[in-house]
């Protein structure tokens, strides 16, 4: 089954055997046929499309395809708060784990309006094949709370929160599973995790949560690993390519945290940035965008780009199809697909966010000779530092910023050579490469620890 190691192939040293598991509905038939699709440009449908291309190279039998196609867990649990005004509202709180063979489980958790199980289990899922990819010793999980958080006070969430964590008091743990911050949440929502997984444990346990203030055993450089790590996927594409950074064109759409760090180290590379963008639309200059004066109007501007006058104004949809050498998408997912893919004139696609491409655009980017670093590889910087943190946290002894950025950039690179070789080995594209890279991993992982009975 297990048909192609990379020579850097690094394997992880599993630490639980995983007792039970549910199912996705009928998994096999996601392997045997396609069937019908729940809907064909959902992030779920497209990870799942990926999933079985990377089962039939590996040639996975029916058993083994239903294991990783499965959480392990799945956690559904009604969290009551006394709002401010004395009444009790009842939330709906979600903690899925897909998978804990390399190690324990890990993932963010959000606070959304429309978070619902489907789509934890879904982003569960990319967690295990992120974390497989970047070799680290983590499986994939998922949190969520079915709330708006602009409609709470600080208070309210903190109740929230700290509720939600103790109904989790036996999920989460540094050796068990490992929450992290995502959608809507922050800093101070994980050291509320924290400090009340600490009070219920009788013991200060950092390491129960990545993401923290670094007073809090935070780790340094962990709010621009993400950008950080898209950009050092870039640099090692471009080089394959034989494209010089400081020769190139760069159109980065989203302008928040993993778009602005990538913009800003990507023109400290002298790539000359044409495009950026947020939710205000996108500004485009042919002759480059000064990135630094661009944050610089953000922070003065209420964190917007709007009224940005240095640059033409466009629309998102205009951004994407710039002529380009690379694009990187770093706003919302499904951005990029089969209505618009033959559009794309970049030669790479970077992606910082999770799904901006669809599965069906795959083949068409292909073809078109557009090479697309995947999300599961691109944006993986912010896992590994949380890994740094977790590694931090239990050791007691913390690095400077300069050492976690050199960690982080070896591991991304190492990473990328590792799926290049897949890739050229099987002569398929980075992203077919990813899933059967972390597929295999998990897998030949599970065969050597058996299934516990």
């Amino acid at each position: 089954m297990i048909k192609y190691r990379p020579t850097e192939y690094k394997q992880a040293l599993p630490q639980e055997i995983i007792m039970a598991k549910t199912s996705y509905p009928n998994p096999t038939a996601y392997y045997k046929e396609p069937g019908p699709k729940l809907d064909e440009e959902s992030p779920f449908e497209s990870m799942m499309e990926r999933f079985r291309f990377a089962a039939e190279i590996l040639e996975l039998d029916e058993g083994m395809f239903q294991y990783l196609a499965s959480p392990v867990k799945q956690v559904i649990v009604s969290i009551p708060v006394v709002m401010d005004d004395g009444k009790i509202k009842v939330f709906e709180g979600y903690r899925v784990i897909h998978d804990n063979v390399l190690g324990p489980s890990k993932g963010g958790i959000r606070f959304a309006p429309d978070v619902n199980l489907d789509e934890v289990k879904a982003l569960a899922s990319w967690m295990t094949w992120k974390c497989a990819v970047v070799n680290v010793p983590f499986g994939g999980a998922k949190g969520g709370i079915r709330c708006n958080p602009k409609d709470l006070s600080k208070g309210e969430l903190e109740r929230l929160t700290r509720r939600y964590t103790a109904n989790m008091l036996g999920v989460f743990g540094p050796d068990k599973d490992i929450p992290a911050p995502d959608m809507n949440t922050d800093e101070q929502v994980m050291a509320w995790i924290m400090d009340t997984y600490s009070m219920n444990s009788q013991r200060t346990e950092t390491a129960v949560v990545t993401g923290k203030p670094i007073i809090l055993g935070g780790s340094q450089g962990r709010k621009q690993a993400t950008g950080r790590g898209v950009v050092t996927v870039t640099l090692a594409a471009l080089n394959k390519l034989g494209l010089m950074p400081n020769k190139t064109t760069v159109a980065v759409q989203g302008f928040g945290n993993v778009g602005a760090v990538s913009a800003e180290l990507m023109y400290e590379q002298g790539a000359k940035v044409i495009a950026i963008s947020d939710i205000s639309g996108g500004y485009y200059n042919a002759n480059g965008i000064d990135i630094p004066d661009a944050l610089e109007y953000m922070k003065n501007n209420n964190r917007s780009l709007e009224g940005y006058s240095k640059a033409e104004k466009i629309s998102n949809d205009e951004l994407l199809e710039l002529e380009c050498d690379v694009l990187i998408p770093a706003a919302k997912e499904d951005q990029i697909s089969k209505h618009n893919a033959h559009k794309i004139r970049a030669k790479i696609i970077a992606e910082g966010a999770n799904g901006p491409v669809t599965a069906n655009a795959d083949s068409i980017l292909e073809e078109n000779g557009v090479m697309v670093v995947p999300d599961i590889l691109a944006n993986a910087g912010g896992v590994t530092v949380s890994y740094f943190e977790w590694v931090q946290d239990r050791q007691g002894y913390f690095w400077t910023e300069e050492r976690v950025n050199r960690r982080l950039n070896r591991m991304m690179r190492s990473a990328f050579d590792n799926l290049y070789e897949v890739s050229d080995h099987y002569k398929i594209t980075l992203r077919q490469a990813a899933y059967v890279y972390a597929i295999n991993r998990v897998a030949e992982t599970l065969e050597l620890r058996g299934i516990y009975a």
